[in-house]
């Protein structure tokens, strides 16, 4: 089930990702970043996955092999037509995801599966500028993507059901698991996940205990592999942050961020990607 042909539009960490593990199932991959500039640095980060890839030995061909397969591109107009699905990984902006599906859409065949891989916004929202809605779906991946289990089919109220078929079997080919989640705000993981976030911030915001006892607690007492600030770090913290206010305007006073996350923000503490968020990190240049 393994498509043939993929697009991946936008090369940061994520679509790098998606982008890599497609690659190594043996698709050939369009990976689309808007100047030359930001192709380096994608194909560079595509290259250092799969170098650790190989080094941890889940590669069954050479990393230049896999490599062979990924072409870049500085627009949308460079993918095939034939491309059975382009995946949308840019950054959680609703207008601009609109935009790059509408752009798809217009050079892609009538068969190619358009995904979104946001993590909160409405599929039915992404779909209205769209001529066929009936093409969207969302593939949630996760950070880090090679090595993540999960993928969140998101259904929307107009998606066919052999698009929510063909989504949910390609991410089982590429080793993972799939969950089918309806069309809502945040749908199962974002939703969850960011709860959690918040109120550990809260929590760290009061002086209940540092970010370390704080994320240990739930690491040993509830066997979490990550505790909720570190995978905010992990995340970025001003991705939370928009996620979260999405959220509140979708659901309410819960979803509220907390004063500490907007300053952090503010300040450019962002987590691991700036070396310092509610952890200190190594930032890889």
């Amino acid at each position: 089930m393994t498509p043939k042909s993929v697009g991946v539009v936008g090369g940061g960490r994520m679509g790098a990702g998606i982008a890599q593990v497609f690659a190594a199932a043996g698709s050939s991959v369009t990976l689309v970043e808007q100047d030359s500039s930001a192709g380096a640095a994608a194909r560079q980060r595509l290259e250092t996955g799969l170098r650790r890839a190989e080094e941890r030995g889940k590669l069954t061909e050479d990393v230049a092999q896999i490599l062979g397969r990924v072409t870049l591109a500085p627009d949308v107009s460079a993918l095939p037509a034939e491309t059975d699905v382009v995946i949308e990984a840019v950054p959680e902006d609703a207008g601009l995801k609109i935009r790059v599906l509408a752009a798809v859409e217009a050079v892609v065949g009538e068969h190619t599966v358009l995904a979104t891989n946001t993590s909160s916004l409405s599929i039915a929202g992404l779909a209205e500028g769209l001529k066929r809605p009936a093409a969207l779906v969302g593939m949630h991946f996760f950070n880090p993507v090679p090595a993540s289990d999960l993928v969140e089919i998101v259904v929307g109220p107009q998606t066919a059901d052999a698009v929510r078929d063909a989504a949910q079997a390609w991410a089982l080919d590429l080793g993972k698991t799939a969950i089918l989640v309806r069309d809502s705000p945040g749908f199962a993981t974002s939703r969850l996940g960011v709860l959690l976030g918040l109120e550990a911030i809260r929590m760290l915001e009061e002086g209940v205990a540092d970010a370390a006892s704080i994320d240990r607690a739930m690491e040993l007492g509830y066997r979490h592999p990550m505790g909720p600030l570190r995978s905010t770090d992990l995340v970025g913290l001003d991705v939370r942050l928009a996620i979260a206010e999405h959220l509140h305007r979708e659901l309410g006073e819960r979803f509220a961020p907390p004063q500490l996350l907007r300053d952090k923000v503010a300040r450019g503490e962002l987590g691991r990607k700036t070396g310092q968020g509610f952890h200190t990190w190594e930032v890889n240049r």
